[in-house]
């Protein structure tokens, strides 16, 4: 094995021996090998300056879309890399753990707009947002809401009507990562008519149409992905930025937008505590005691600190390389074009859901377990150490987030996942007829009277498109 190196001296972190390599093609070795070039040369002292500054890492996401990587899994025809699942998550560890946090986080979102808009792809949306991508056209996704919190599904706060044959298109975002900078955005909202909570469409909205507020965001890490509030103001769009049919949204929703956010962002705190490790190797393996004679590194607690992280990160990289690796067996190495009603990714959703719980709660262990390793020295700014912490801590609260995520797997083991009622559909008689004994003969009457009144509204909505 050739020794790595990191410009022009051998590599100081964690070597490339424990990588899990036997997941990637000689191609993606080789990708991989050009983003650690890239990270040494800029990306990593521009991750210090957004940090620092409150700075959105534009240059690092245009030095991304001029090797490629902004359209990494679009296909070859359209002017992408053509790459697969197993790519993508070797991309986004490797910019958290080499380069600039907040440039994977801003990424991740990125190739996720992408992605929704590949799903259901159309000349138009090709030409006008997937094509230039290699020109350093940057996306995002906007499926946040301030009345729902981590229930992003929910959108609650939008809405779209068919006006001169387009869309009026209504959005408030709680959190957008780069809102205010991003050339376009990908939003779910209520349809058309909208008819229930899975009743959801995808568009695509322009930068010059979005409202955003970036001087807003200050964050406790990944401080420069500018994840700030970001308005749709009632902008007309015309037919061609809708993305897949009317009503497309909750399928686009399983099918492409959270496999590929969670994949991601996984990737991202694996990337995160590789980062935090190679830092603490560097440190203990140099760092001498002249007292006792020993290196930090000598010391037994130390070697257990840091042989449980790898293990346990190790774990989490290979549970995520197998999820992505399946879905890329599901698609055809991700070249599989979907029609509405088929699903692929969507049936390893729940595999998803449970690499981003290991890999956010682990980061937050690894990053202070390192911290411990390194003393006060990793306190101080300069080691790097204290923002890998900072930028780790996100893992667990990003949407959706890690109480969600293992109460949806302990439901759905323990009672099937039709109880999860992911979309707000399922009837729980249980619940209702337990609540409803507690009421007297008059709250019963007064019960039923308000549910016949809202039963009758419904039957009357119901019936007027038929009647006109």
């Amino acid at each position: 094995m050739t020794e790595q190196m990191w410009g022009g001296e051998p590599w100081w972190g964690v070597g490339e021996e424990w990588n899990p390599d036997w997941f990637l093609t000689d191609r993606q070795k080789e990708l991989r090998a050009t983003l650690i070039e890239l990270c040494e040369q800029e990306m990593r002292a521009n991750a210090k300056r957004s940090d620092d500054e409150l700075l959105y890492p534009r240059r690092n996401l245009e030095l991304l879309g001029e090797h490629g990587f902004l359209g990494l899994t679009v296909p070859e025809e359209y002017g992408g890399l053509g790459e697969n699942h197993v790519a993508y998550s070797m991309v986004c560890e490797t910019i958290a753990r080499y380069g600039c946090a907040s440039t994977a986080m801003c990424y991740v979102m990125h190739i996720g707009g992408v992605n929704a808009i590949m799903l259901r792809p159309t000349d138009e949306l090709v030409e006008r947002y997937i094509r230039p991508l290699r020109d350093g056209k940057i996306g995002t996704l906007s499926y946040s809401d301030p009345e729902t919190g981590s229930h992003f599904w929910y959108p609650i706060s939008s809405g779209a009507e068919r006006v001169n044959g387009g869309f009026k298109v209504r959005k408030k975002a709680s959190w957008t990562t780069s809102a205010g900078f991003a050339d376009f955005y990908v939003v779910q909202t209520t349809s058309p008519d909208f008819s229930g909570y899975d009743d959801l469409s995808v568009f695509v909205i322009d930068g010059e149409d979005v409202e955003a507020q970036p001087a807003l965001w200050d964050a406790l890490g990944l401080r420069g992905n500018q994840s700030g509030p970001l308005e749709v103001p009632d902008v007309e769009i015309p037919e061609s930025q809708i993305v897949g049919p009317v009503g497309d949204g909750a399928a686009s929703n399983d099918e492409s937008v959270d496999p590929w956010f969670l994949i991601g962002s996984s990737s991202v705190w694996n990337g995160i505590a590789l980062g935090a490790l190679d830092i603490a190797k560097r440190h203990t393996t140099r760092k001498r005691h002249v007292d006792v004679g020993l290196r930090v590194a000598d010391y037994p607690t130390i070697q257990d600190y840091v042989g449980e992280a790898v293990i346990d990160t190790n774990a989490c990289r290979v549970f995520v390389l197998s999820v992505a690796n399946a879905m890329d067996k599901a698609t055809d190495d991700n070249t599989k074009l979907l029609k509405p009603g088929e699903f692929a990714r969507a049936d390893f959703l729940h595999w998803a859901w449970q690499i981003k719980f290991a890999a956010a709660k682990n980061v937050a262990h690894v990053v202070d377990k390192m911290l411990h390793a390194c003393g006060g020295s990793g306190y101080k700014r300069d080691m790097e150490l204290e923002r890998y912490l900072r930028d780790a801590k996100a893992g667990w609260v990003m949407g959706p987030t890690n109480e969600v995520l293992r109460q949806f797997v302990g439901k759905a083991v323990l009672l099937g996942f039709d109880v999860l009622d992911y979309w707000n559909q399922t009837f729980n008689r249980r619940a209702v007829e337990n609540e409803v004994k507690k009421l007297d003969a008059k709250g019963k009457r007064e019960l039923a009277e308000q549910l016949i009144s809202q039963a009758d509204e419904q039957e009357a909505k119901q019936a007027q498109p038929a009647a006109s």
